[in-house]
């Protein structure tokens, strides 16, 4: 598969709207950075499903996953529309199932529905859902892609198990018209060997895996393909993706200090090291010579998250005019 890129929207989770003080102006902020990402070279935007903020929560906004999902959906005309990932325990699976389907067509069949077992257990907790263990999260989501597969493939489908069951429930329209065999494109995100990589190979069109490590990557869709192997699946078909989280690009020659001063000091003057940390700030070369690493791991996807985007479009844009090319 031909290299492709995704870019998050910010949506307050990581703090990202926290310097502009009306929750309206927030949301157009949002919106303004799905469009610009709309006009250029990127095959989809991204958001989380989260609830509270992080690394903690505080009194910030976060604006609901598949509420933006369905509006960014209306306010482009050309990008996909993922979320990574959606929450198992904050939906039953047959209601995500109708809403994706609906979501789908509102998109003009651009979604791409991204699936997760889920691991903030505060949100989680602080919103009534309590926090199964993790065997247990794991059998509620294996049943879960199950359910969701049936919802979008079958007419008035049926499944009983430990946790959740359907009993006929009709989805319709669940796929584009006159294209019988499409079905909304599953991705679902997580490593885990046992259980969710064996539901890639079963049933999804995309993974996410290893956070753009590619030591992390290469072994991890090793696994996949023996799966594949396993239940007769094509490999080749399915899309492997990893996420970049806090991929900043400054200009060849410049000081990373002084290319992150005024965006720094828009976050109220967060000093140099703060805002460092965990990212990846650096020319397009030095950007682009980490993705080739994961490609050559595997990876034929990769989603970016760009820090300041609510405040400053320019980061994306040297993004999709410097490093992007690299890879067409």
């Amino acid at each position: 598969m031909a290299m492709r890129f995704g870019v998050f929207v910010p949506q307050g989770w990581k703090m990202d709207l926290t310097q502009i003080p009306d929750p309206v102006d927030q949301y157009e902020a949002m919106t303004n950075v799905a469009k610009a990402a709309d006009s250029g070279p990127w095959d989809s935007i991204w958001v989380y499903d989260h609830l509270h903020t992080v690394p903690e929560p505080t009194m910030n906004t976060t604006f609901e996953c598949w509420t933006i999902t369905a509006t960014l959906a209306r306010d482009t005309q050309r990008v996909h529309v993922g979320q990574m990932v959606s929450c198992n325990g904050y939906r039953n699976p047959a209601l995500f199932a109708k809403i994706a389907s609906t979501v789908d067509v509102a998109s003009h069949h651009r979604l791409y529905a991204g699936f997760g077992a889920g691991w903030y257990e505060h949100e989680w907790r602080a919103y009534g859902y309590g926090f199964p263990e993790t065997k247990k999260r794991m059998r509620m989501f294996r049943e879960a892609v199950q359910i969701i597969h049936k919802m979008w493939t079958e007419d008035k489908p049926t499944f009983s198990g430990e946790h959740y069951s359907i009993d006929g429930p009709i989805n319709e329209p669940k796929n584009a018209a006159g294209t019988p065999d499409r079905k909304v494109p599953l991705w679902i995100g997580g490593g885990g060997e046992q259980v969710t990589l064996k539901l890639v190979a079963q049933y999804a069109d995309a993974c996410n895996v290893g956070g753009g490590n590619a030591e992390t990557i290469k072994p991890k869709l090793e696994v996949l393909q023996r799966h594949c192997e396993k239940v007769g699946r094509d490999y080749g078909e399915i899309t492997k993706s990893s996420s970049f989280e806090g991929a900043y690009p400054i200009a060849a020659g410049a000081d990373p200090k002084q290319a992150t001063a005024k965006l720094r000091e828009t976050l109220g003057g967060m000093d140099y090291e703060t805002f460092a940390k965990g990212k990846l700030i650096g020319t397009a070369d030095e950007i682009g010579e980490r993705i080739q690493k994961a490609v050559d791991a595997g990876m034929d996807y990769a989603i970016v998250y760009i820090p300041g985007l609510a405040y400053d479009h320019e980061p994306m844009h040297r993004f999709a005019e410097e490093v992007i090319p690299k890879f067409g």
